[in-house]
């Protein structure tokens, strides 16, 4: 006997026309495993760890918590005793990220030690279903990591704006559909990450004294270029700025002009006096205070006050 599962009980039993007494057709009903939904699911082991409220273990790589919910044990039951009997399996769930997710799943709770099959048609027809078990392909993981980390994405951000919607709008809201909205801003941040090149540069600072008087003096410019600074890297990508003509001196550059200035005469150039204003900062308002102590204190307002 041959084992194909659906998602649901009406696409089995079309299905089941279109195949002969040798093929078993059961559905699924969905998903077999999740997310725990509330807290009488999350194992009694583990149930005092702080990371199992969200069901997504953070520090963990990101590792989820699946768990089987009590209104699908029948229907794994079912399929366990179906599976006893059947020389392979094919896994006939929809050829979406879904689909695919329930028939990894379906992999993980069932332990299958017969062949596995991965079933793919796009309507229900005889020829289709016929083309699909005579072309069947391997579990797609890729798209499995992208369902899951839709998942992951949707518990993590959706699963704790929802509480604010209950109390700023109305009890019971989800803010569902989350998932691709941050999903598109780490994927951003890494093609950003990927993108930025790690760049180092270099300068030279020496320590003068002329009539008892010690003061810095900077090296500025090489070989008639400017020497290149933090401000002319950009903070993008982490590379010179395209538009600046400049030297960017390496460790051993800088090392090797050191030892060049250590035997030179040095001379001052030209003296220049500049006149400046500085303007003090206005006395506090009780709302800079706070400002101010809890951005270099970390106190509260309230402590502030207090004080």
């Amino acid at each position: 006997m041959h084992l194909v599962i659906v998602e649901s009980p009406t696409k089995a039993k079309t299905i089941r026309k279109f195949l002969g007494p040798e093929y078993k057709v059961l559905a699924s009903m969905g998903h077999v495993r999740d997310l725990p939904q509330s807290a009488s699911e999350i194992p009694a082991a583990i149930k005092k760890e702080s990371w199992t409220q969200l069901g997504v273990h953070v520090d963990k790589n990101f590792e989820p918590l699946y768990v089987v919910p009590k209104s699908k044990s029948k229907t794994i039951a079912e399929l366990k005793v179906a599976l006893k009997e059947a020389e392979d399996v094919y896994l006939a769930t929809d050829e979406d990220r879904e689909g695919e997710s329930i028939s990894w799943h379906l992999l993980q709770v069932l332990k299958p030690k017969v062949p596995i099959h991965r079933m793919v048609f796009h309507e229900i027809t005889d020829k289709a279903i016929q083309e699909a078990l005579a072309h069947p392909r391997a579990l797609d993981e890729k798209l499995v990591d992208a369902q899951e980390t839709r998942r992951v994405l949707d518990r993590l951000v959706g699963y704790t704006i929802s509480p604010v919607l209950w109390r700023k709008i109305a009890f019971g809201l989800s803010a569902g559909r989350v998932q691709s909205v941050a999903l598109k801003a780490v994927v951003d941040r890494e093609r950003a990450r990927m993108a930025f090149v790690t760049a180092a540069y270099a300068d030279v600072v020496a320590e003068l004294e002329k009539d008892d008087i010690v003061f810095e003096a900077r090296l500025v410019e090489t070989q008639k270029k400017r020497v290149a600074s933090g401000k002319d890297f950009d903070e993008q990508t982490g590379t010179v700025k395209s538009k600046m003509d400049v030297a960017l001196l390496t460790e051993s550059d800088a090392k090797k002009i050191v030892e060049e200035v250590r035997q030179a005469a040095w001379k001052v150039g030209s003296l220049q006096e500049k006149q400046v204003t500085r303007r003090p900062p206005p006395p506090f308002v009780t709302s800079t205070l706070q400002q101010e102590a809890n951005r270099k204190l970390g106190l509260p307002a309230k402590r502030t006050m207090q004080i």
